[in-house]
């Protein structure tokens, strides 16, 4: 690095937010995740609430939309409101989100049919999504950089609390209050949030303006949208060979081809087609496909077969799926601190998705006389798979695209697991109504004393005399068999598109985010790659043994001792990002007299390293020849750890250098703060 670039002007950066106290900070926290709570328990909360909703409702056959709905909507939303955020400010798009998610939630709360339910559902969606990937941001911006790090994996971690909490809350409420309370609840805890945010959360935007796809967004959200339309619908609504079917899925061909065409050409596209170049990326994109489509389709109709078969309450219905979610975030956590350790992860998806087929196989053979235990035992191998797959597929593609485009792969990788989730619930949705509409005729002709509305309530049915109700207790069992069945397939493609996952060595910052339960979950995150850089260059930092700075003064090759090589460092530092710097400045920012600092910077100043310019300090020639030394010395620190980063590529760079001057601001604005952060 030459001189000129040491000491070039620092490059534009986010408007940085004002210092938060640290009182300010954790209710800003709390406020984020409300946020992220609201939207990740609705994916699962209605699960174990659908049997009664359909009972109350009707509309078997659009079961499936009541999830899919929403995680389409969210997918959808996350990819734009991401970009709303960095163009009229992370607050107001988190606010706005939460009014549209609460308004979803009272119209869902209050739906009369299928139809607006599921247009409900959508509505949520949108705001849902709005709130997930805000509040990420939300992370970036407002949480002090050293301690960004635990914020975010407790923020990831929600994701793992509701996949628990989610379907026994939504059974609660279904037995003692209404399924409708599954809504109602968002509302009060939505005010408050939204009360929050506008009392905490300071106004932030980005410098730049960024490029919004909307072209690209729009046309994937109609192509993946005709397709499950056209999954739901055929041979339920409407026949498989109908024209309706056949230009469903016509039309989403079209429309998806349109949208490879329009990101091949676009400045900054939603989703970059040149990744899927990069082997790794494009099969952990099949495998979160296939990963999602698994996980979510078995929680939502689990439920279903354990009231209908098992004869539970929709509380107990939700209790019952613990098994599964144990052996998922079990194997999550477990695979995840392996591979930080080994550095080794392809073993896991192909070890994984053998499981999970292992796991749907099993379940596919349950029925009315198959214990507790062993339905429990099922459900955890199925779950063991489902985590074992899914913790590092997001760590291999960090691990293997360059740093510019970290968020973009991630983001990528996300948007298919959520793809995966809506094809698959709406794939058994589509085998679960085509199966169960014949089984229940058959079954209600053995049974003439059952009235049909019996058959489609779990309550009632297990009200009836045990000899009547069977034939249908029978024909629920098959259906939800026949399901699994037909999914076990899909379980064994991916273990052999597992083998081709190519096995590269794991870079440091990957290997330190192997632990973090909420990269395996993976929370929308932030598409900027500078800010994916300060994660990676922070990890780093955080993973390497003994003190960095030691290691990096000893290979610079610099006379200067670690004393005065810090106080030179803040001289520069500080004169870098804020035009100036004085003793006294210094001081102030690390709560200390300035005698107990003046020996060192008169030291550095009688080396000739800096000089007195009236009350400030400034580096001499010689001072930042030092510097230069330093900087060499950390570019190359950096370059040995950050593979897929080259020093010799100005773009590279160019993007370390803002990263760069972006946590030294934000670190020297925080020891600035750091007295009114302690005394709250």
């Amino acid at each position: 690095m030459t001189t000129a670039a040491a000491h070039a002007p620092a490059p534009e950066a986010r408007s940085a937010p004002p210092a938060l106290g640290r009182r300010r900070t954790n209710l800003v926290f709390t406020t984020i995740v409300l946020g992220m709570l609201l939207a990740a328990l609705d994916q699962t909360i209605v699960s174990t609430a659908l049997p009664t909703i359909v009972a109350d409702l009707g509309g078997g056959g659009h079961m499936a939309w009541v999830v899919t709905a929403y995680l389409l909507a969210e997918t959808v939303s996350t990819v734009l409101v991401g970009k709303f955020g960095d163009l009229f400010g992370r607050k107001i798009i988190f606010q706005v989100s939460a009014v549209v998610f609460v308004g979803g939630s009272v119209l869902a709360g209050a739906s009369t049919s299928m139809l607006m339910l599921v247009v409900a559902r959508a509505v949520q969606g949108v705001g849902g999504g709005g709130l997930m990937v805000t509040a990420m941001a939300l992370i970036a911006d407002v949480i002090p950089l050293r301690e960004r790090g635990k914020y975010q994996g407790a923020l990831g971690a929600v994701f793992g609390v509701t996949t628990v909490v989610g379907p026994t809350l939504g059974g609660l409420f279904t037995d003692h209050a209404s399924w409708r309370w599954c809504f109602y609840v968002n509302i009060p805890i939505a005010i408050v949030m939204v009360a929050m945010a506008a009392r905490t959360i300071p106004v932030v935007r980005a410098a730049v303006r960024p490029l919004i796809d909307y072209l690209g967004i729009v046309l994937v959200a109609l192509g993946a949208s005709g397709l499950v339309l056209g999954l739901e619908w055929g041979g339920n609504e409407y026949a498989w060979g109908s024209a309706v079917i056949i230009g469903l899925f016509a039309g989403s061909v079209v429309l998806l081809a349109a949208f490879v065409v329009v990101e091949l050409r676009a400045k900054e596209p939603m989703l970059p087609m040149h990744l899927f170049r990069n082997p790794v990326f494009t099969i952990c994109s099949v495998l979160s496909f296939i990963v999602g489509f698994a996980m979510l389709g078995a929680m939502t109709y689990l439920p279903t077969y354990l009231q209908f078969v098992d004869g539970v309450s929709a509380t107990m219905s939700g209790v019952r799926t613990l098994p599964m979610v144990a052996g998922l975030l079990g194997t999550s956590m477990l695979s995840g601190v392996v591979v930080s350790r080994t550095g080794r992860y392809r073993v896991f998806p192909i070890i994984g998705t053998g499981v999970m087929a292992l796991g749907l196989y099993l379940m596919s053979t349950m029925g009315a006389d198959t214990g507790v235990w062993l339905e429990s035992l099922y459900m955890f191998v199925l779950g063991l798979g489902i985590g074992l797959a899914m913790q590092v597929l997001t760590i291999a593609v960090q691990n293997t695209v360059n740093y510019h485009e970290l968020g973009s792969a991630t983001s990528g990788v996300t948007f298919f697991r959520t793809l995966g989730s809506s094809f698959g619930t709406a794939v058994f949705g589509t085998l679960y109504s085509n199966r169960l509409d014949p089984n229940l005729k058959a079954a209600l002709a053995k049974s003439p004393g059952v009235p049909p509305e019996a058959a489609a309530s779990p309550q009632a049915l297990h009200r009836l005399p045990g000899a009547q109700a069977r034939p249908v207790i029978d024909a629920y069992a098959d259906t939800v068999n026949h399901v699994f069945q037909w999914v076990v397939p899909v379980a064994l493609a991916g273990f052999l598109v597992a083998w081709f996952l190519k096995e590269v060595p794991l870079r440091d910052s990957a290997r330190a985010a192997a632990g973090d339960l909420g990269e395996g979950f993976a929370a929308p995150d932030s598409t900027d790659s500078d800010q994916q850089l300060e994660r990676a260059v922070a990890r780093v930092m955080r993973k390497a043994e003994g003190p960095v700075s030691l290691e990096v003064l000893a290979a610079s090759g610099s006379p200067i001792t670690p004393g005065e090589a810090w106080a030179l460092g803040q001289i520069h530092w500080r004169t870098r990002i804020h035009g100036e710097t004085s003793l006294a400045a210094i001081a102030r920012a690390h709560r200390m007299p300035e005698e107990v600092l003046e020996p060192i910077f008169t030291r550095v100043v009688a080396a000739g390293y800096a000089h007195h310019d009236g009350g400030r300090l400034v580096p001499t020639e010689a001072g930042r020849t030092e510097i230069d030394r330093l900087i060499v010395a950390w570019r190359d620190w950096l370059d040995h750890r950050l593979e897929g980063w080259t020093a010799e590529d100005p773009e590279d760079r160019a993007r370390l250098a803002r990263a760069l001057d972006n946590m030294a601001a934000r670190l020297l604005d925080e020891d600035s703060s750091h007295r009114e952060r302690t005394a709250v």
